[in-house]
């Protein structure tokens, strides 16, 4: 395999540092673990999870793994559920919210994470693709190499964009620097004002392939025939091409996981897929295939993505020493940026990407936070469906208890090691606070508790319902209303009553 000079000084180094530290004791078999992370993919989108859009490499995983209907992120936007992952901590604690692209980097580097535990055990480490947790201190440089990043919270390899495909700057990073930056050409990023002279979606319009969604604000600078949030001068040459990201996200995670095996070191990798986040411009093979536009074009690309490395870990026979975690960072919405025809197509078919559950994106309801969540290591794992509630907050104590690893002594991540690998199908969590947009919700056993939040009920932007309401709101998730019709709060006041009080007890007074 044909392995970048970067990866493999990376790699490299990583190991002359590691032969000389002493290596903690880990069990005898040190499997290598994968958290795959799709972007805003709804419960409804994958088959396996009853979606009409036929995914049938996510399927692959569903089959051979566990299954989870009742899986959950932390939040209900990107940057504060991943923020939850990495470092096992609630994002409302220090008020995490959806970060510009110019944000320095939000998780402290004197915090253990995910990352630097499986480090510490002597993984090799690499982060590919979605990053949107800041990079640097803040007003970056972003022609030189830009720290903290990354590596400064454990991953020895990283191959990214800093935020979202929506927002500027418009280039990979490698190690905390521009991939192919052309010194002549210096990049400059703002999301005060624009350039002088520098295009944009709204003073050009005829420049643009997709068009922004009226309001939305992603008529900022043009990058590859799409207006962006932010504004962005130069770096022309390092500039990405859309339909070409997932090329380049898989070539850089098998370049990764071919290196690691080469090198003889267990490995994580935290692969963040861009799909299906806005703007949908996959490539040209997968355009006009799924009949809901390039939303589900978008999906299929992801799907094929993963069916990619389900097949280069079977011919590096690694398949069978790795764990898999696939999940979302959080519900889905249609319409979030661009007028891309998802939300009349999905009405025509009757698609629903948050399947049965109410709201999504950025909502309080099921459909905010409730996503796929499938764990697969055959051979170790027995495939079925565990319907017991799972987090993506605990993977960082359930890992450590897996390989051996440590967890800080202040963490909201709890060992489910058990439920992860299916000996556990009866009981897991008790109970868990869920955020959107800075508003909290409480999950204990089968119920969960919205308090009431002031706001409009349904988001003018984006269609989806926010969760908000004048009234305290109880639902039973045991099944019979999944989606969030029928509010117990006043058939049930005592419960709803000391659901609050736990809440507010756990959250320290925060609603």
């Amino acid at each position: 395999m044909k392995i970048s000079p970067v990866l493999a000084c990376a790699l490299s180094v990583f190991a002359a540092a590691s032969a000389f530290a002493e290596t903690p004791a880990v069990p005898a078999e040190r499997p290598n673990v994968i958290v795959l992370i799709a972007d805003d993919l709804g419960y409804g989108d994958v088959s396996a999870y009853g979606s009409t859009l036929r995914t049938p490499n996510f399927d692959r995983l569903a089959a051979n793994g566990l299954r989870f209907s009742r899986g959950y992120a932390a939040s209900a936007t990107s940057s504060p559920s991943r923020y939850a992952l990495l470092t096992g901590v609630y994002p409302w604690r220090s008020r995490v919210n959806i970060l510009p692209g110019d944000s320095p980097l939000i998780i402290p580097t004197d915090k253990p994470t995910i990352a630097t535990m499986f480090r510490d055990l002597g993984y090799a480490t690499a982060a590919v693709g979605k990053w949107h947790l800041g990079l640097g201190k803040g007003d970056s440089d972003w022609n030189r190499p830009v720290a903290p990043g990354p590596r400064e919270i454990g991953f020895d390899h990283s191959y990214i964009m800093a935020a979202t495909n929506d927002r500027v700057p418009c280039v990979y990073f490698s190690n905390g620097s521009v991939v192919g930056l052309d010194p002549a050409d210096p990049i400059r990023v703002s999301y005060r004002k624009n350039f002088p002279g520098e295009p944009t979606g709204k003073s050009n319009p005829e420049l643009l392939k997709m068009r922004p969604s009226p309001n939305h604000g992603h008529a900022d600078s043009i990058v590859n025939g799409i207006s962006r949030i932010g504004f962005m001068k130069g770096g022309a040459k390092a500039r990405w091409v859309d339909e070409e990201m997932a090329g380049v996200f898989t070539r850089e995670a098998h370049a990764f996981i071919g290196s690691a095996k080469k090198s003889g070191w267990p490995f994580f990798l935290y692969y963040a897929l861009h799909q299906p986040h806005v703007p949908r411009a996959p490539h040209a093979k997968f355009v006009g295939k799924s009949g809901l536009g390039p939303r589900g074009d978008a999906v299929l690309e992801a799907d094929a993505q993963v069916g990619e490395l389900l097949d280069f870990l079977r011919a590096e026979k690694l398949d069978e020493n790795t764990i898999i975690v696939f999940t979302s960072d959080n519900g889905p919405v249609l319409d979030d940026g661009y007028a891309d025809d998802a939300v009349r197509l999905a009405r025509e078919k009757n698609y629903s990407p948050a399947g049965a559950l109410r709201g999504g994106k950025y909502s309080l309801f099921e459909g905010g936070t409730r996503v796929p969540f499938v764990v697969s290591w055959p051979g170790k794992i027995a495939p079925g469906v565990s319907d017991v509630p799972v987090a993506q907050l605990d993977l960082f104590a359930s890992f450590a208890a897996l390989v051996g690893g440590s967890v800080p002594a202040e963490t909201d991540s709890q060992n489910h090691l058990d439920v992860l690998l299916g000996a556990n199908k009866t009981a897991g969590r008790e109970n868990f606070v869920v955020e959107a947009t800075g508003r909290l919700a409480f999950r204990e056993g089968d119920h969960v508790f919205i308090p009431a939040h002031k706001g409009a009920k349904i988001a003018w932007l984006t269609g989806v319902e926010n969760g908000n309401d004048e009234r305290d709101a109880l639902y039973d998730l045991s099944g019979a209303d999944d989606g969030q019709r029928d509010n117990l709060a006043e058939k049930l006041p005592e419960k709803a009553a000391a659901m609050r009080e736990k809440m507010l007890s756990l959250t320290g007074g925060r609603i």
